[in-house]
């Protein structure tokens, strides 16, 4: 009886996660093959060639970021901003999905293959985000403008160097999160929020947090 073969996802597998650790360019069959602890030879019998795993890399990237995250936002339950805080949780705090995203991104920036494949990505994640904040606000152009520093603030946080005097990046996050999603933040004395004409408030929540530290 033959020796059994490495089964197919954890080539996959192993290709995010050097991906994630080293960039497109650590995605290297024999360096795949010695940490699984197998040889080269049982790579070809699913996979034409390294771009092949490339390929199916980016397939269960793009599953695990759009559908299974949709999914597991509907399976939940709650208000749009529940959905969208969710949403943003899975992705962009997740120490599986955020490390593989980054590396996309930077992978991006030199090959328009997966640039597509990013920005088809991104515009199903901002969608929630605008069917979000739709719910409250009313001006179409306030909505992109919303969902666009929503993303800027998940996506560019984890590139920006800069301080917070007095405070850390966390709560800095959460109060932007606040701010974006039209939430009371302090609310001394017990007086009602101001709500600007034409917005309808729901339950509080967040788009995102932050891991803290």
């Amino acid at each position: 009886m033959g020796a059994l073969r490495t089964p197919r996802e954890k080539w996959i597998e192993e290709g995010l996660r050097a991906l994630a650790a080293g960039g497109v360019d650590a995605v290297r069959v024999e360096a795949l093959a010695k940490a699984l602890g197998v040889t080269k030879g049982g790579f070809y019998g699913y996979f034409a060639d390294r771009d092949a795993l490339l390929a199916e890399m980016l397939d269960t990237w793009e599953r695990e970021s759009v559908d299974d995250v949709i999914d597991r936002v509907e399976r939940e339950g709650g208000d749009a901003r529940d959905k969208v805080r969710l949403a943003g949780q899975l992705t962009f705090s997740s120490d599986r999905l955020l490390p593989i995203d980054l590396a996309i991104r930077d992978w991006a920036r030199r090959d328009h293959t997966v640039a597509d494949r990013l920005r088809r990505v991104d515009n199903q994640r901002i969608q929630l985000a605008r069917d979000a904040i739709g719910t409250f606000c009313d001006d179409p152009d306030e909505v992109e403008a919303r969902a666009l520093l929503a993303f800027c603030t998940a996506i560019g946080s984890h590139f920006l160097a800069a301080d917070h005097p007095g405070t850390t990046r966390a709560p800095v996050i959460a109060r932007a999160a606040d701010i974006i999603l039209d939430l009371p933040h302090d609310n001394p004395g017990g007086r009602p929020p101001r709500q600007a004409p034409g917005r309808r408030r729901q339950s509080s929540g967040l788009i995102m947090r932050q891991p803290s530290g």
